[in-house]
């Protein structure tokens, strides 16, 4: 995978990282996290923009996914032979391995690491949503999980420094004096 040089930038009001380019020639920008409705983090949003080059002076989103559904993973496609939605046989496991992708910010040990930390990333800010919510929201259950000091210990001090190991990954490196 071709290397090109990490940028940051900002699209309505978002600090953007950026992750790389798609065969379509396009930037793929990754938002910062945020802390959303009081009560969990949002993250993990993948967009392109009508302004590929600036993205703060777009007027619109091109594109909206997210980390886990469309970056890393196995994922789905439409079956036309039989009508349904199918699972791949391939599984991406880091973002350099990611087809869709001509060029990334990322060396192979930093799209490994970042991998690492997507996936620690929802499983934490799942099991916060567990202790917040006190179950899995299946079904009315009699046992009760809730736990607003773990809910409060993941949301303030495990994200965050998942959160800042991301942001200097993803951040450019000032160049060294020689």
């Amino acid at each position: 995978m071709k290397t090109i040089k990490k940028r940051i930038s900002n699209a309505f009001g978002k600090k953007i990282y950026l992750l790389g380019v798609d065969k379509d020639n396009k930037n793929v920008w990754l938002e910062a996290p945020k802390w959303d409705c009081g009560w969990y983090w949002g993250f993990g949003y993948i967009e392109r923009y009508t302004n590929n080059k600036n993205p703060s002076m777009a007027r619109d989103i091109l594109f909206h996914t997210h980390w886990d559904s469309k970056i890393i993973g196995r994922h789905e496609y439409y079956d036309i032979d039989k009508n349904c939605f199918r699972l791949n046989s391939d599984y991406i496991h880091h973002l350099n391995d990611n087809s869709n992708f001509i060029k990334t910010v990322l060396t192979e040990h930093e799209s490994w690491e970042l991998a690492d930390l997507m996936k620690s990333f929802y499983t934490l800010r799942d099991i916060a949503d567990l202790y917040h919510q006190g179950n899995s929201g299946v079904a009315k259950t009699e046992i009760n999980l809730k736990d607003l000091s773990q809910e409060k210990r993941i949301n303030e001090v495990k994200l965050p420094a998942i959160f800042k190991r991301i942001s200097e990954i993803l951040t450019p490196q000032p160049k060294k004096e020689v």
